[in-house]
This record gives structure tokens, C-alpha cells and sequence, in this order.
């Protein structure tokens, strides 16, 4: 295939896009797409280097026209992943303090608990659909736990970052975008309201942590908090809900895979980052160049977008061993799963944590697991998951 024949809404790719991507990252590491307007970024060190370099920036640019897109968009123009140092640095630097206080550890054994509740509603023998009954509700319960959320109202959040996370793709219907803009609103409101009952009533969460913190006199205002709590639902549940359910699915096809990391329960860190690295849960990140940069013998001229394709890049055989082989014990496994730069995932941790003990509940609850039937897989491609996957327990 050309490059220039590269269609990111193909549903031929959406299926399957490792053996074209495999083609293109053989003809060139990084490269001009006429289709998208920017550079895409195939191989692994072009896509390192594009993410790590300072002059490559993400540029947050209001969506038109802005009095339609103003909830969604208020959303990133206040949140750190959208913004560059200065802003970054503070936006991050609050976020991490608030971070800092514990949160994963304490979170640590709760994901158990929770990953435990669920699998108790399932029948003790037969099938379940993994995505809708744990992969998908198992994140965010965690992250409601972790920001304070209370119980009664952590059904509101899913159906608000699924809508919202929609906006992120190349194909969108005005159905899509309404929905999207009207979730930002109503879950801005919702944090706004939990702020302010958590500045009066502070709690050990994270919206409390987020709305006390200060660093050098400098505290976050209303609209970052909610921009920050907002991010960290949106990219914990949606990436966290993808690698675990592509992960299984991979292990499941890799019999013999599962039956190592069953053996062996401390392949369960080592077979977590696999799923990471082997179907990416987001396979494009774009970024701007704020100056001319040169990556290989390319040149991308200021102002000119380029974007890592993530799931390209952790198949790229210049750095892994037999890179479309599942190896649950891979090491080293130096993927861009979380990104890389100023700009690599601040809830890292956190999201091993809660796939380490999903993956180790699920194998200690079911000694018999395996695929029902195919699994049906999302219509999207930079946010790579699957709609449904069945699975026989026992």
C-alpha cells in the first residue's frame, strides 16, 4: 500500500491494521499523509523521538464555532495534557502533588474488592460478555473511588466519557458531536457541584486533594480542576476499558501464553504491559511543530502536524523480538503504550495497578476461560477496543 492510500476509517483496518501498518513502517519510519494533513510517525524511534521532542507541542485549537463546542472545549483549553510549559509544568506539577498522596497504594487492595464484586453478580458457570459485565464498569469505579465520587452516582459517568471520547475520532456524525458537547456540560456542572461540597467537607479523595493543593502559592481554579478530574476519568476508563479487553482477548488466542502466566503468577506484571504493547488501546497522538524539527531525514516545518501511531510503533522489529508474537513474558518491553515525554501518563500507576488486579482476579476466580465467540470490534481507529467480547467461565 501507498501511504497516500491510507484511509484511517477503512473498516478493512479498523479490523486488523497491523499487517498494513507492518507494510508501511517497512517503506518508511515517518512520512507526509496527503488524507490527514500531517506526518504519521510508523516506527518506533520517529514516533519516540516525535513525542519527546520540545518542539513538537500539543496546541489546543478551539473546535468551530465555539459558542456550539464551548463545554468541550473548555474541557482541554484548562487541562495539562492540551497545554505546553509553562502551563503544563503547572497544571501537571498540582496534579501530581494531589497524586502524590497515596492514592494508588490505597486504591491497591479496593480494585480487588471491586473487580471481586463484580465477578460475584455473574453466574458461577457459563458465559458473560467481558466488556460490558467487568472491563468496562471495573475502571470506572475505580477512578469514582479514587475522586470521591459517591456510589449513587457513579452510573452518570460512563455514559459522560463514552459520549465525550467520540470526539476523538476522524468520523463523526452532528449526532456524535451533540452528545459529546452535552457530557462535557453536564459532567462539568456535576464536578463543579462535588468541588464545592468537597472544599466544605474534604474527604481523602481526590477532588479534595486537587481543590486544596497549592505549589508556590498557586492553586487550581475551578475550571482546571474539573478539566483535570475530567481527563483522568476520560483517559484512565477509556484506555483501561481497551487494554483489558484487547489484552484478553490476546491472551486468550495464546493459549499457551495464559497457561504461563496461570503457572506463574509473577508473569502477571510482565503479560500486563504485553497487552499494552501488543493492540495499543490508542494508536494515534498528534502533535504540532512550534519550530522546524528534523526526525530522521524529514523535516516538519512549524506550524505542520505529525502524529505517533502508537500501535506501529510497539510492532516495530527494530526494537522488539518477533514484535507480532503475544510473549507474556516479554522483557525488555520498552512500549509507547503511555506515551513518552513531558506528556507520558500522569495515572501510569495507577492504571497497572487496576489491570494487575483485573487480570489476577479473573484468573484466580475462573480456572476455565476462553473466547465464546469472535470478538466484534469498535468502528474506530485511534481509540482501538472491541463492542463485545464473549467469554465461556467456569
Amino acid at each position: 500500500m501507498r501511504i497516500d492510500d491510507l484511509d484511517l476509517t477503512a473498516p478493512e483496518l479498523i479490523a486488523d491494521p497491523y499487517p498494513v501498518l507492518a507494510d508501511l513502517r517497512a517503506q518508511t519510519p515517518l512520512a507526509w499523509h496527503p488524507p490527514s494533513g500531517m506526518y504519521l510517525a510508523f516506527g518506533y524511534h520517529a514516533s519516540n523521538a516525535l513525542l519527546r521532542d520540545r518542539r513538537a507541542g500539543r496546541l489546543w485549537r478551539d473546535r468551530p464555532p465555539a459558542e456550539r463546542f464551548e463545554p468541550f472545549n473548555a474541557l482541554h483549553r484548562h487541562q495539562m495534557m492540551e497545554n505546553e510549559p509553562p502551563e503544563h509544568t503547572r497544571l501537571r506539577g498540582l496534579v501530581a502533588k494531589a497524586f502524590a498522596r497515596g492514592h494508588v497504594e490505597r486504591l491497591r487492595p479496593r480494585v480487588v474488592e471491586l473487580a471481586d464484586e463484580l465477578l460475584d453478580r455473574l453466574p458461577s458457570q457459563g458465559g458473560f460478555d467481558l466488556l460490558a459485565d467487568f472491563a468496562g464498569p471495573l475502571p470506572v469505579a475505580v477512578i469514582a473511588e479514587l475522586l470521591g465520587v459517591p456510589p449513587a452516582d457513579r452510573e452518570l459517568l460512563r455514559p459522560w466519557s463514552n459520549a465525550i471520547v467520540k470526539m476523538y475520532e476522524y468520523e463523526r456524525t452532528d449526532a456524535v458531536e451533540t452528545r459529546a458537547v452535552t457530557a462535557a456540560a453536564e459532567f462539568a456542572d456535576y464536578l463543579r457541584e462535588l468541588a464545592t461540597v468537597r472544599r466544605a467537607r474534604p474527604a481523602d479523595d481526590l477532588v479534595s486533594h486537587l481543590a486544596a493543593i497549592e505549589d508556590g502559592g498557586t492553586r487550581l481554579s475551578e475550571d482546571e480542576l474539573v478539566a483535570s478530574a475530567i481527563l483522568l476519568l476520560n483517559a484512565g476508563h477509556e484506555a483501561s476499558v481497551n487494554v483489558l479487553g484487547n489484552g484478553m482477548v490476546a491472551l486468550l488466542r495464546h493459549p499457551t501464553e495464559l497457561d504461563r502466566v496461570r503457572a506463574e503468577p509473577s508473569l502477571i506484571e510482565p503479560a500486563v504491559e504485553e497487552m499494552i504493547r501488543y493492540d495499543a488501546p490508542l494508536h494515534l497522538f498528534e502533535r504540532t511543530a512550534t519550530q522546524d524539527l528534523t526526525i530522521g531525514d524529514v523535516t516538519i516545518r512549524a506550524g505542520e502536524k505529525a502524529a505517533a501511531l502508537l500501535g506501529s510503533a510497539n510492532r516495530d522489529p527494530a526494537v522488539f523480538d518477533e514484535p507480532d508474537r503475544f510473549d507474556a513474558g516479554r522483557d525488555p518491553n520498552p512500549h509507547l503504550g503511555f506515551g513518552a515525554g513531558i506528556h507520558f501518563c500522569l495515572g501510569a500507576p495507577l492504571a497497572r495497578v487496576e489491570l494487575q488486579a483485573a487480570v489476577t482476579t479473573l484468573l484466580r476466580r475462573f480456572s476455565r476461560l476462553e473466547l465464546a465467540e469472535p470478538p466484534v470490534v469498535r468502528p474506530t481507529f485511534v481509540l482501538r477496543g472491541y463492542q463485545e467480547v464473549r467469554v465461556r467461565a467456569g
